[in-house]
């Protein structure tokens, strides 16, 4: 008896020996271990309890990425009339009823002349004549040039004109749709959206689709959302225009007691705290604190160093997602391009977990005890 006493209290000796010395496996650290030290002198990053009074001075702090280009191009409208251009192909059917014409074949009423390029001071080579400027013209302008310069050697002539445009003439869109590719303007005043649904339409699984134009040297960019929905937005475009529909290159990471661990790409122009959240699968009902919500940010040193600037290039925001001030707050807090979002582990979860491993290991005791 005595021996089997000895024995049992050596298993269970071992036991709680076993418990004190093993950390308690866990899946996110809880928010006590994530802000330690934020009251040091010389802390490694700043603490700020998000509420409401506190949101303005957080906006007023700016952004922690630069800025993406926010300029438009005006919707000015431009002449309706296709405009000839550097880089357009001309082809002229000219009809000749003189029995002893000098470009109709015999027995031929027309001839054919394809290929006339317009060159980059605007002139088209035409046979028997000569250079002939069209640059910026009409196509029908440019069809009575052409003709009274015919007239000249041919007094009958009458003179048609098929365009195919060119560089100049021409938009090309370079992703995002279904069908990329270089499209003719074969009107002015085309408009992004015509040229999209031209295109095949924008692909759906575009997180927050961007519609970004280069013309010449200066860069645009816009949500489509603003596009499709504000008429000012749906501008012409110019011959040469490059236009790419992308998503949002903005993103946010997600760690901790989750519904996922990922990054997550923006899905609207502004996404709150409590947005991510939700599209993060909310928290995990056993493990994640409501109180202990997260945000990590960087800041650049050139904005905390402003006058009403962040106290720390390092900054933790703390949202209590138990009381209903808190939510609103998380719904009003902007998330940034790289933010990270940490759902803490609750404390009682480390404790369950301690007394289920105790627990496990007594009844391991016992049984052994029993032998």
């Amino acid at each position: 008896m005595a021996a089997a006493v000895s024995r049992r209290n050596f298993i269970l000796g071992c036991t709680a020996f076993s418990i004190s010395g093993c950390a308690v496996p866990r899946g996110a650290p809880s928010k006590r271990e994530m802000v330690a030290g934020a009251d040091a002198t010389d802390a490694d990053f700043a603490l700020e309890i998000v509420s409401r009074d506190r949101l303005p001075l957080y906006a007023n702090w700016g952004h922690s990425r630069p800025s993406r280009p926010t300029s438009w191009p005006a919707s000015a409208a431009v002449p309706q009339d296709q405009r000839l251009a550097p880089g357009d192909i001309l082809a002229l059917r000219i009809w000749d009823a003189e029995e002893s014409s000098l470009i109709t074949p015999a027995d031929e009423r027309f001839s054919d002349i394809a290929n006339l390029t317009v060159d980059s001071s605007g002139h088209v080579s035409l046979p028997f004549v000569g250079e002939v400027h069209v640059g910026g013209l009409t196509v029908n302008s440019a069809r009575q040039r052409l003709q009274s310069e015919l007239v000249s050697i041919i007094p009958s002539a009458q003179v048609q004109v098929e365009v195919r445009q060119g560089r100049r003439n021409s938009v090309d869109i370079l992703g995002g749709v279904a069908n990329p590719g270089t499209y003719p303007l074969s009107e002015r005043n085309l408009p992004i959206s015509s040229l999209i649904s031209t295109a095949g339409g924008v692909d759906s699984a575009l997180n927050n689709a961007q519609v970004q134009i280069t013309r010449a040297s200066n860069v645009y960019r816009r949500p489509l959302a603003d596009v499709l929905t504000i008429p000012a937005a749906d501008v012409p475009l110019q011959g040469g225009d490059r236009v790419l529909i992308e998503a949002d290159p903005r993103s946010f990471t997600v760690v901790g007691a989750a519904g996922r661990e990922d990054v997550i790409g923006f899905d609207a122009e502004t996404v709150s705290a409590l947005r991510a959240v939700s599209r993060m699968g909310g928290m995990a009902d056993t493990r994640a604190d409501p109180r202990g919500i997260l945000v990590l940010r960087r800041y650049p040193d050139a904005i905390v160093s402003q006058p009403n600037g962040p106290p720390h290039p390092r900054v933790v925001f703390s949202f209590d997602l138990t009381a209903a001030s808190g939510m609103f707050s998380a719904d009003d807090f902007e998330l940034q391009d790289r933010d990270i979002l940490v759902a803490t582990q609750a404390p009682a979860l480390t404790t369950q977990r301690v007394l289920a491993l105790f627990g496990s290991l007594l009844s391991f005791g016992r049984a052994a005890g029993s032998f």
